[in-house]
């Protein structure tokens, strides 16, 4: 499983662990029933800490995206699309807040913002 770490970001070890597994289960790369790395195979691949991927593992599984077998290991869970799609328009929509109120403080018009977003928006594809 591909996973790049950085030491020098400022997002723990373990959480840009979770998030880049996290993305590969939205992204269908893998899928429900899918056995992960075991914790101590996953940490020797990173070239770091067994706790920091078991933090890693078991924030996942606390999230709904990993399920545990006993004695067997760590699987991908079977997702709720619906659930997913709600919880990501709810981070989108606090960021936007965030923005909104930005924009109001110095005085920057929708318009703009509008036209930035359409600019970003293209960018990605």
């Amino acid at each position: 499983m591909d996973i790049i770490i950085s030491n020098s970001s400022e997002v723990p070890i373990y959480e840009q662990i979770k998030e880049q597994i996290k993305e590969k289960i939205l992204s269908s790369e893998l899928l429900a029933g899918d056995l992960l790395p075991s914790i101590r195979a996953l940490a020797k691949d990173l070239r770091c800490s067994v706790i920091t991927t078991k933090n890693a593992y078991e924030e996942l599984v606390n999230e709904g995206y990993v399920v545990v077998v006993a004695a067997k290991g760590f699987y991908v869970a079977e997702i709720n699309r619906q659930l997913v799609y709600e919880e990501q328009l709810n981070k989108i929509e606090t960021l936007l807040d965030s923005v909104v109120n930005i924009a109001k403080i110095n005085h920057i018009k929708k318009e703009t913002i509008n036209s930035l977003l359409d600019i970003l928006y293209e960018e990605e594809k």
